[in-house]
Order: structure tokens, then C-alpha cells, then sequence
């Protein structure tokens, strides 16, 4: 083919979508603002450290080994993923301990230590879990939802499955006790989700990890985004960093090229983005489109967002797990700080995230790397000064990791930095400095997203988390699937 095609934002949606492209012989090139490729799963050197800005799950291994196979290549050629076992720690104020596993045998005896009768409640969830994941991952994950028809269609299977009620709602008609519960339903905060209101439908990441397991890339998740690139480039494309795009430029009808801030410009047969919805429609300046999309899209809801500690520690912490979560002694209170009331809560659930337990090159010798995630109002809920809040909330945080995780914290912590909404909104242009774009609510899923084809300029596409299916890695490599085959056959049409 001699079609050319444009991605802007190297993240894991648009490298995904670059390597499909350029497999189907379309000449592709990558558009990136930042010095490094990865979106979201950016990543710092400091004082022999390796940080992951995030994401750090990695789930469904088999929608990554795609992308190489399509060219008749291995992923392990350029990465090696290493499973993590428990998937998570999850441990709550009064010392409660729960290990989040596949293991049936092991899994069974704590439900059972919590709730005798909540396990018969828990194969009963994990069947649940397991239609939904076939009915909305495998059937209709990569399925672009162009039209309401299509949505009619997917709609009675949905239905089936009781897609307007929440996780929660769900979990908990079938187990009682309440750790369980949120045990159960956590997930949905992984990809921007309140268990609360998310449909149920989101259930299946329960199966999703049971399945496929949880895994970590050697060297970290930047090492899987740079065995993206190292993939995409041998067979042929093209990577630019450190040049933001200025315009998707239009002749009134279609999307022509890109300009960038440097002055850059190229002309392509397609242009598709990997960045911020908003940020995307904002840069058709030269189409009606652009503003009136955007314009709508501010109207809804967006994700929360993210506040997150990085540090260095003396000592290897063996006893600290891969991924952990600490529950703060508020579920239901808190989640309604971060999504409705926008308060920033003193008694914050953490995900802990330590790679040197897996990876000990991710820290010098002898030491630990961590980081300390707490969910937050987004920039339009919460308003607050986060060069004077940040520091103190950082402190916050780490006084709880050491009263719940870390003896002796803060006496051993080697270098430490946090990162803010209003990071997130500037470094990759997020609206409202959401951390993972549209709320994942019915209301705002499959039809209802962003589509990965634009309804009024026909080469304009979308990828990542602000399209169908939504964000996480396998939720933006599905839009990837979704996107490449829309643009595939529109090119060579």
C-alpha cells in the first residue's frame, strides 16, 4: 500500500494502533509531545531509581502478543513479562490480610476465614464474571460502535446481564461481607470507574485476571512501551518526539496533516489521536467540528484523578507484595469525596505499587522502590492550590505507609517526589486533569464514547481511553483493534 497515516501520542492505545497499521503495509508515523514515548506509562531515572509513572497492571498478555505476531514475531524477542503472584495484598485498618489470587484453594479458605457462606456466594460471582467478560470483552471489545443500531444490537445480552446496575450492586447480592465486597468490586477504580455507579458490566476484569493473570515487564512498564517502539520501528515506522501537535489541519471536508509547535507539518491520508478527547477536537481548528465536539464532550463526566508519591527507600522490604491495597476505614464515603462531593479525604485508600520486590534492578543495591497512588477529585471538582496541598498531602501519605506498611518509613526514604491533577493536566493535556478520560458510567460507554471513527470528518480517528471499549491496558489496546480495522479498510477502499 502507499497510504500514509498519522498517530498523535505514543501511548499505549496509539502504539498499539501503530504497530497494526504498519504491519498492514500503511506507512505510519507516530507524533509524540513528550521526550519519551508512553503517554501515562512514562517513567524517571533519579538516584538509581527507575520510577513507572503508571500504568503498572498488566492484564491479558495475549492482546500484546498480537501486536507482535501480526508480523510473525515473538514479544519476548523485546520483552519479558514476569507473572505476580498475589495479584494484590489487600489489607484493611483493623489488620485484616487478604491475598488476591487464582489460586482456587487458597482463595476459597479466606473467603471462608471471612465469611463461611460468602463462598458459595463467590463461584456464583465469578460465573457472573465469566459471562459478562464473554459478552463484553470477547464479543465486543474491539467492536467499534459507530452507529445506535450497533448499540441496539449488543444491547439484549447486556441487559441479561444487568448492565444498569453497579459492580457493587452486584457483588453484593452475592456476597455479605463487606470486605468481600469491596474486594470484589475495587477494580473498577483501576480504570477510572466508581464501583458504585460503574456498570456491572465492568465485572468481567474479575475473569479477566483470573484467566490471563497479572504481570509485570521486566524493567517496568516503560520497558514494555519500549519494546512497542523497538517492534513498530523494525518494521518500519516512524517515531517523532518532543514536537506537540498544533493542528489537525482540514480542507473543509477532510483531515489533510498535522502541523506541530516546531513548524513541522505533513500531509497524511489519515490522522488519528491517542491524546485527550478534548485535547484531540481541540486542535481541528480549522473545522466546525473541532470546537462543537469538544464543546459537547466538556459537558460530561469525567474520572476522577490521581495523586501519586514516588520513593526511594533503604532496605528491600520483602515483606511488602508487588501490588497492594490499603483501604482506608471509609468505602462508600470516600468514593463519594472523589466522584460527587470533591473533597480531598484524610483517610485515602492507597494502591502500592513495589517493583524492586519483583525487578530488584528497579532500585540500587540494597534498596527499595516504591509509589503510593491515592484516587482524587479531578480539577473541576476539586479546587485547590496543589503546589502548597501537594507537599502536604504527600506527607500525609507517607505517614500512613509506614503506620500500615513500612515501619520506619520515613527515617529510611532515600528520594521521594509526587505528581498532581494538575501534572496530568499539563504534561498530557488532560481534561480536568482526569487520569483516565470519560467516566466509565452506561450512559458513557460503547456508543456513548467517543467513537474511534469521528461521525463528520470520515479519515479523523480515535484511539485509547477515551473510546470504546475505555482505559487500561487491555481496554486501549482493544480501541487499537477497534480503530486499525476501521482504518484499514477505509484506506484501502
Amino acid at each position: 500500500m502507499t497510504k500514509s497515516a498519522a498517530i498523535i501520542g505514543a501511548g499505549f492505545g496509539g502504539l498499539a494502533l501503530a504497530i497494526r497499521l504498519q504491519s498492514a503495509g500503511i506507512a505510519t508515523t507516530v507524533i509524540e509531545a513528550r521526550d519519551k514515548p508512553g503517554g501515562r506509562a512514562y517513567f524517571w531515572e533519579k538516584d538509581g531509581h527507575v520510577f513507572d509513572a503508571g500504568p503498572t497492571v498488566i492484564t491479558d498478555p495475549d492482546c500484546l502478543k498480537e501486536l507482535w505476531a501480526l508480523g510473525g514475531a515473538d514479544i519476548a524477542e523485546d520483552v519479558e513479562l514476569v507473572p505476580v503472584t498475589p495479584f494484590y495484598r489487600l489489607t484493611w485498618p483493623d489488620g485484616t490480610v487478604f491475598d488476591y489470587t487464582n489460586d482456587d484453594t487458597l482463595l476459597e479458605k479466606q473467603i471462608a476465614a471471612l465469611r463461611p457462606e460468602d463462598v458459595e456466594g463467590y463461584r456464583k460471582f465469578l460465573a457472573y464474571s465469566a459471562g459478562v467478560f464473554r459478552e463484553g470483552y470477547e464479543k465486543l471489545g474491539a467492536v467499534p460502535f459507530l452507529d445506535f443500531a450497533s448499540m441496539l444490537k449488543a444491547g439484549p445480552s447486556l441487559m441479561r446481564y444487568q448492565a444498569w446496575r453497579s459492580v457493587y450492586s452486584i457483588v453484593s447480592g452475592y456476597v455479605k461481607n463487606e470486605k468481600l465486597r469491596e474486594a470484589l468490586s475495587f477494580h473498577t477504580l483501576l480504570v477510572g470507574g466508581n464501583p458504585m455507579t460503574t456498570s456491572s458490566i465492568y465485572a468481567l476484569i474479575h475473569k479477566l485476571e483470573r484467566d490471563g493473570g497479572v504481570w509485570f515487564a521486566r524493567g517496568g512498564t516503560n520497558a514494555l512501551i519500549r519494546g512497542m517502539v523497538r517492534h513498530f520501528e523494525r518494521i518500519g515506522g516512524t517515531l517523532r518526539l518532543g514536537d506537540p501537535v498544533a493542528e489537525v489541519i482540514t480542507d473543509g471536508t477532510r483531515a489533510t496533516g498535522v502541523l506541530t509547535k516546531s513548524g513541522w507539518h505533513a500531509q497524511f491520508d489519515a490522522v488519528a489521536s491517542n491524546g485527550d478527547v478534548v485535547h484531540s477536537y481541540d486542535l481541528v481548528k480549522g473545522h466546525k467540528r473541532g470546537a462543537a465536539a469538544a464543546r459537547k464532550l466538556r459537558r460530561k463526566r469525567f474520572s476522577p484523578s490521581l495523586f501519586v508519591v514516588h520513593f526511594g527507600v533503604k532496605g528491600t522490604c520483602p515483606e511488602v507484595r508487588h501490588h497492594s491495597i490499603l483501604f482506608g476505614p471509609r468505602y462508600k464515603g470516600l468514593l463519594g469525596d472523589i466522584y460527587s462531593r470533591g473533597r480531598l479525604a484524610d483517610d485515602p485508600s492507597l494502591y502500592i505499587h513495589h517493583p524492586s520486590l519483583t525487578d530488584p534492578d528497579m532500585a540500587p543495591p540494597g534498596h527499595s522502590t516504591f509509589y503510593a497512588l491515592a484516587p482524587v477529585p479531578h480539577l473541576g471538582k476539586l479546587d485547590v492550590d496543589w503546589s502548597v496541598e501537594g507537599p502536604r498531602y504527600r506527607d500525609r501519605i507517607l505517614e500512613l505507609v509506614e503506620q500500615r506498611l513500612v515501619p520506619g518509613l520515613r527515617a529510611n526514604l532515600t528520594t521521594v517526589f509526587h505528581y498532581t491533577p494538575q501534572d496530568f493536566a499539563h504534561d498530557l493535556g488532560a481534561h480536568l486533569g482526569s487520569a483516565f478520560s470519560l467516566e466509565p458510567l452506561l450512559t458513557q460507554s460503547a456508543w456513548f464514547r467517543v467513537h474511534n471513527r469521528d461521525d463528520v470528518i470520515p479519515n479523523l480517528y480515535f484511539v485509547g481511553a477515551g473510546t470504546h471499549p475505555g482505559a487500561g491496558i487491555p481496554g486501549v489496546v482493544g480501541s487499537a483493534k477497534a480503530t486499525a480495522g476501521l482504518m484499514i479498510d477505509d484506506l484501502r477502499s
